[in-house]
């Protein structure tokens, strides 16, 4: 099991959230927790301390950090020009990975760039890298791409927040080398959306799995605070994956199950050959209009 938490945003969180959270890893113990960018508000030494702090209390076998816009200074121009990732790095010691275990391959990126406000950018280098670590999963592992910024969003006025850079290719590349899902944070707006069937032909199932803001009060549209897990392999069927959204309940001071999609994972049947058409002689296609008219 996997635990999916993003935008924290410490600096402005709840410490009623932060227990519950607690709580809850502490009942379900994942082997996995990925955090996916904006561990602080404001990319100060105290909010990377704090934010280290509570990591350390979710006492799970492995975490996965990546920065998010957030996590890089914005109003100290020299330190994010010349130190962008010096706070951050006091706490955490990479700005990118990979967790590879029994069931789980999951590849974890940092596409924040000092030069830009907000937006990510995924470079062609990025592309090829993840495409080869996810070539190198074994038979039985989920294998899960990691970003700060989403590769995809369900609503129009959302695209302005989306990764930049080559990403028809990534999608594509990354489905050819095994990738079932796509993590992200950044907007606040949970969601489950498949990315097959749709402009891109896909070979494989690829879904987007984006996580609301786990414990901070920048909550968005009256959507609560929220958290993903993640299951895969056990007593599930093979190739089935189920991604859990956990809502904070302010009245009970904890999360709770708020809604469950089953996911099928694996490759796609190939497309159906198209029917053959015996040819018409054309003699007879005029033989038959003519008959139509009488």
């Amino acid at each position: 099991m996997l635990l999916h938490i993003s935008d924290p945003h410490f600096g402005t969180e709840q410490p009623e959230v932060c227990d519950a959270l607690l709580r809850l890893t502490d009942t379900h113990r994942p082997e996995l927790v990925v955090l996916s960018g904006d561990i602080t508000q404001r990319a100060r030494r105290a909010q990377f301390r704090a934010a280290r702090e509570f990591v350390d209390r979710l006492n799970t076998p492995r975490t996965l950090v990546i920065p998010g816009n957030h996590d890089i200074p914005l109003f100290n121009v020299f330190a994010r020009m010349f130190r962008p990732y010096a706070n951050y790095l006091r706490e955490f010691p990479d700005v990118a990975g990979v967790h590879d275990s029994s069931r789980l391959r999951v590849i974890a990126l940092n596409t924040t760039r000092p030069s830009r406000h907000k937006n990510g950018v995924l470079s062609p280098g990025q592309v090829d890298s993840v495409a080869s670590e996810l070539r190198l999963a074994r038979p039985g592992q989920l294998r899960i791409v990691v970003m700060h910024q989403p590769i995809a969003v369900e609503r129009p006025q959302d695209a302005h927040d989306r990764l930049r850079g080559p990403l028809d290719d990534a999608l594509q590349r990354w489905a050819e080398a095994g990738a079932d899902l796509i993590l992200g944070g950044h907007i606040h707006l949970p969601f489950v959306m498949p990315l097959f069937g749709r402009s891109l032909a896909l070979k494989r199932r690829l879904w987007v799995v984006q996580a609301g803001t786990a414990v901070s009060s920048r909550v968005r549209e009256g959507i609560p605070n929220s958290v993903n897990l993640i299951r895969w392999g056990g007593v599930l069927p093979v190739g089935a994956c189920v991604v859990e959204r956990w809502d904070y309940l302010a009245d009970a001071h904890a999360f709770a199950r708020a809604r469950v999609s089953a996911l099928d994972i694996g490759w796609l049947p190939p497309p159906a050959p198209p029917m053959s058409v015996p040819p018409v002689d054309p003699a007879q296609r005029l033989s038959a209009s003519f008959s139509s008219v009488e």
